[in-house]
């Protein structure tokens, strides 16, 4: 059993399957965090600043509402928190289960950016390579 275990998601339906196995593997007093990463969209000589601020702000709603679902998956038996952050998803999952002490990473083997059936979605493989916690690859 885990004591503290970080689901990731992406508001994909692949990363609620993370919900089932977290709560397998909890410690009794174990607790749950769920992350979902922000990504930050510079601006370009081909966007404007004012279109920047807005996707940046949707980006970052979005992050929210993926977080917000996952946690709805969880009685209140379950100590929980959630997290949103912005950057890169795979340094800032990595960084997060380092900063908050994480004993496992629940990630699905794909998400919404579509990677093919029998491919390991590029942000589940970089956690997976940059990692030095233990890591729950949910194929999918």
């Amino acid at each position: 059993m885990y004591k503290r275990i970080l689901l990731p998601t992406d508001g994909s339906e692949y990363s609620l399957r993370e919900v089932a196995r977290a709560k397998h593997l909890l410690a009794d007093d174990g607790e749950i965090i769920i992350l979902s990463v922000a990504i930050k969209i510079r601006k370009t000589a081909f966007h404007r600043t004012k279109d920047v601020r807005k996707m940046n702000k949707e980006a970052m709603k979005e992050a929210e509402d993926n977080v917000n679902a996952m946690a709805e998956c969880f009685d209140d038996s379950i100590n929980l928190r959630t997290m949103v952050k912005v950057g890169f998803p795979s340094e800032t999952i990595n960084k997060v289960a380092e900063e908050e002490d994480c004993d496992l990473i629940i990630i699905a083997s794909s998400g919404v950016s579509g990677i093919h059936k029998f491919v390991i979605g590029s942000v589940a493989e970089n956690v997976l390579k940059e990692c030095e916690r233990d890591v729950l690859l949910i194929h999918n």
